[in-house]
């Protein structure tokens, strides 16, 4: 690559004699390092001629690595002279002088003595900004090696000086010009470290970035890309898209002119996705299906942030739907809309249907922006599945499935229809963690979890009514799945209702009529415990559904899904304190429970009628011995049930067995000191404490766990105890709650206790006004049921009288014509009578007849 320069003999002669005459003194005397380095700053003079200081600068060089304080204190200043007068004149000094100053201000190299001086000179070099200026001109040399060198040696004084060299640039005159120029150079190697030299100038720099984007920075690193091969090129293709995301994050100019710009369709077709494609319309399976290495997902991975960002900005937060509606409209109006469209179903799909490593699908998911109202119920997929024992070179396609039941069932199964969800890799936890986190954002309106939950209600009509058992769906199935007591523990079946109790509480959080509709739920009995996907919707694409499984008769009545925790809660707790149980077995039914315990806190919570229900189902007993059981390795488990309990207690407002009343002295015998103590010491465990809005996952066993039988069975193998959202529930409840335990029975609640009794009044005459109110609602909505459904009625029947009276007028209208028409008939043959008879008439009188008095009146009168 590097062309080879022809230097001939008689050059290469005079170039020695120079350098020998210049080391070896007047004299010939043998001479110190230091007189040799005075000698030659002295060669730097302007006085001297151009080749004395070329063979000066070549023998600076090679005295700068191991004499590197000498040659920067005594020739420093004389280099930079060489640098500003004659590098632009001739090539070789201009290589030679800026390796020179590269090696004296380098900082990477050495021991710190040499590292401190790399920066002192770097301070001195930069000590006005003609030195910079100098070097952004040398950028528009074409020569390889002068352009090269200085690249590098603009790279070392960014990565010492970086905002002094920032400033500097903003005030040159031509250092933009020539930066995007050197990134056009066809030369790989210059172009490559060009791109280096972009992404340290653009660093904590919006004024660089402005000015770079507008100089046409987005269209020359894209073009760069392109030549690369796309996400499938290699360091240069990161290094391009790193300098694109750093143009663009933080930036919302930038981002503002990167959208007028024709590039946003590139980044989806760099990953092979339509940036046009159509709702009603199946993503290529040329995107689906890829194969993938590291750097590949390297480079997908820059893309797919670069697409987040753009979507998640200010310039996209408007509501996809009425975009979608505007663009149908008016066809070719808005462009705008489409690409955020398409954008955001890009991640879906990479996420939902793709074999994207797992990295790409979580960073997919977390890139989806939580105000979007991006229509997953309505976005039809077609996931694909590997193949067993093909390395991933074969694949089935499943049957088309709606965008959210595929999100809940990667929750709940895992990635590829729990494939794999019994190794629990900390990427595949991580994932179906992020799922649940969109799910989340999905259901933040109340409207939207109440139809979700609707859907789960049994059927009504007139061979159904209204009690009857709910059909499973998935994530009731591993929901209400009862635990398998009969042998080990399968860690994936625990994981599933794990997350499905996930789920399950962003439906109910903080929502009363949630809560009241998640009672009326009645799942059908749970007979496949062996698998742990029986309510998957997954079948392969050339297959057909499995035969329904032959239903058995039971008389009992279905229970509720509460009910039905409360009794799976109570088997937790006793196959956990089975003797035989290994401390990993040990470990799997804490984490069931932990995820049960969890969501009937934040179910149980302001919703007095679930606490009854709770209370009837004997859950109170449930809770109570965990409490009193003391083990230095179990402080999660007391201390949720003794929250739970508290809860139970606060919120124990309707008429039952068990009242405050009744569970008010069972608190003073456990203890409220000691209960209060058992919720405190969740606060310092490291499975609570670990969690944060982006880190639910925990390495098992982790470090600080106290049973060193606790192996793991891989090394990248994680868990799950808790979400941010019950640590965030827990930490804003647990002083009410924490007051509440010594709160006596005929007192309102222990929320009202640090408020005056005009606010306790007021607080619960609101509460009944609420309630008042509430249930008006409902008699309202089931009167408005009842006269439509009578409003319907009435105006069949007055349709009906209208076509019978309209057909009534049609006949007689008929019969009326018909009589007319014979009236006609009789008018004409009277006429024509009465003609006759005047014609005999006459006849008669010409005959000499008489003709009666009548027939004369008659003919007087005509």
């Amino acid at each position: 690559m590097f062309a080879a320069t022809f230097v001939p003999n008689q050059l290469r002669m005079e170039f020695l004699s120079q350098t020998y005459v210049a080391l070896r003194g007047p004299t010939g005397a043998p001479q110190t390092a230091q007189d040799t380095i005075n000698r030659l700053s002295d060669r730097l003079s302007p006085a001297t001629l151009l080749a004395d200081r070329r063979a000066a600068v070549l023998a600076l060089k090679g005295l700068s690595r191991d004499c590197k304080r000498d040659v920067g204190d005594r020739a420093l200043s004389g280099l930079l002279e060489v640098l500003v007068n004659d590098a632009e004149l001739d090539a070789d000094i201009g290589k030679a002088v800026l390796e020179t100053l590269q090696l004296l201000c380098d900082t990477e190299e050495g021991d710190v003595a040499a590292k401190e001086l790399g920066f002192k000179y770097t301070d001195q070099v930069l000590a006005n900004e003609k030195t910079t200026h100098t070097l952004l001109s040398l950028l528009g040399d074409q020569n390889f090696y002068t352009r090269f060198a200085t690249l590098q040696y603009l790279s070392t004084l960014l990565h010492n000086r970086r905002q002094l060299v920032q400033g500097y640039f903003l005030k040159s005159s031509n250092g933009t010009r020539n930066v995007i120029s050197v990134l056009e150079d066809k030369r790989e190697i210059i172009r490559n470290e060009a791109i280096s030299l972009v992404e340290a100038l653009i660093s904590q720099s919006p004024d660089i970035q402005k000015v770079l984007a507008f100089e046409g920075a987005f269209e020359k690193l894209f073009s760069i890309v392109s030549q690369e091969g796309g996400v499938e090129g290699g360091a240069v293709t990161s290094s391009a898209l790193t300098c694109v995301d750093g143009l663009l994050r933080f930036n919302s100019s930038n981002q503002s002119y990167f959208r007028e710009t024709a590039l946003p369709p590139v980044l989806c077709s760099l990953l092979l996705f339509p940036s046009n494609i159509q709702m009603r319309d199946s993503a290529p399976q040329e995107f689906a299906l890829q194969f993938w290495d590291s750097q590949k997902q390297n480079n997908a991975s820059l893309v797919v942030g670069i697409i987040g960002m753009l979507v998640g900005s200010k310039g996209s937060s408007v509501s996809i739907k009425c975009r979608i509606y505007v663009r149908i409209t008016t066809p070719n109006a808005y462009l705008k809309p489409q690409e955020v469209l398409a954008f955001t179903r890009c991640l879906v799909e990479i996420a939902l249907a793709s074999n994207a490593p797992p990295p790409v699908k979580i960073q997919s998911l977390r890139l989806l922006p939580l105000n979007s109202t991006f229509p997953l119920s309505e976005l039809i997929l077609t996931p694909y599945m590997p193949v067993p024992e093909t390395n991933g070179e074969e694949w089935d396609r499943l049957e088309p499935a709606s965008a959210l039941d595929v999100l809940v069932e990667l929750a709940l199964q895992g990635e590829y229809n729990g494939l794999e969800g019994g190794k629990r890799s900390r990427d595949g936890l991580e994932l179906r963690a992020v799922a649940v986190s969109v799910f989340e954002n999905f259901v933040q309106k109340d409207e939207i979890r109440q139809a979700f939950l609707q859907a789960m209600l049994p059927a009504e009509g007139p061979s159904m009514c209204s009690s009857g058992p709910t059909p499973v769906i998935p994530l009731l199935h591993a929901l209400v799945a009862p635990p398998n007591t009969t042998s080990a523990l399968d860690s994936a079946s625990v994981t599933s209702t794990h997350f499905a109790t996930l789920i399950f509480s962003h439906l109910l959080r903080y929502s009363s009529r949630a809560k009241a509709l998640a009672r009326a739920i009645m799942p059908s009995p749970v007979s496949n415990l062996s698998d742990p996907s029986a309510g998957s919707f997954f079948v392969p694409a050339d297959g057909a559904h499995p035969p329904p499984p032959p239903e058995e008769e039971d008389d009992e009545p279905p229970q509720s899904v509460l009910q039905t925790l409360s009794e799976n809660l109570s088997l937790s707790f006793l196959s956990r304190s089975r003797a035989s149980t290994s401390d990993r077995e040990a470990r799997e039914w804490d984490r069931l429970v932990v995820g049960y315990l969890c969501l009937l806190s934040q179910w149980l919570w302001e919703d007095p009628q679930s606490v009854r229900e709770f209370l009837d189902a004997g859950g109170f007993g449930t809770l109570v011995e965990p409490i009193n059981q003391t083990s230095e390795t179990d402080t999660v488990i007391p201390a949720l049930c003794a929250f739970l309990l508290g809860i139970c207690y606060e919120f124990d407002r309707e008429p039952g067995e068990i009242t405050r009343e009744t569970i008010y002295p069972i608190l003073n015998r456990l203890g409220v000191d000691t209960l209060v103590g058992r919720m405190a010491r969740l606060r310092e465990d490291e499975r609570f404490k670990a969690v944060g809005p982006d880190t639910v996952v925990q390495p098992y066993p982790p470090i600080s766990h106290l049973q060193p039988s606790l192996k793991h069975e891989r090394e990248d193998e994680g868990e799950i105890w808790f979400d941010w959202a019950f640590v965030d529930f827990w930490k804003s409840n647990y002083f009410t709650i924490q007051r509440g335990l010594s709160t006596e029975p005929d007192q309102l609640s222990s929320s009202a206790s640090g408020q005056n009794a005009e606010a306790t009044i007021l607080v619960a005459s609101l509460r009944d006004m609420l309630r008042s109110q509430s249930q008006e609602i409902e008699t309202l909505q089931h009167k408005v049921k009842e006269l439509t459904k009578m409003k319907d009625e009435e105006v069949a029947a007055l349709k009906a009288q209208v076509q019978s009276l309209s057909s009534d007028l049609r006949q007689a209208e008929e019969k009326q014509k018909e009589t007319e028409k014979e009236q006609e008939d009789l008018l004409v043959l009277l006429d024509e009578m009465t003609s006759k008879r005047k014609k005999e008439k006459a006849k008669l009188r010409e005959l000499g007849q008489d003709v009666s008095e009548d027939e004369a009146e008659d003919d007087g009168d005509e």
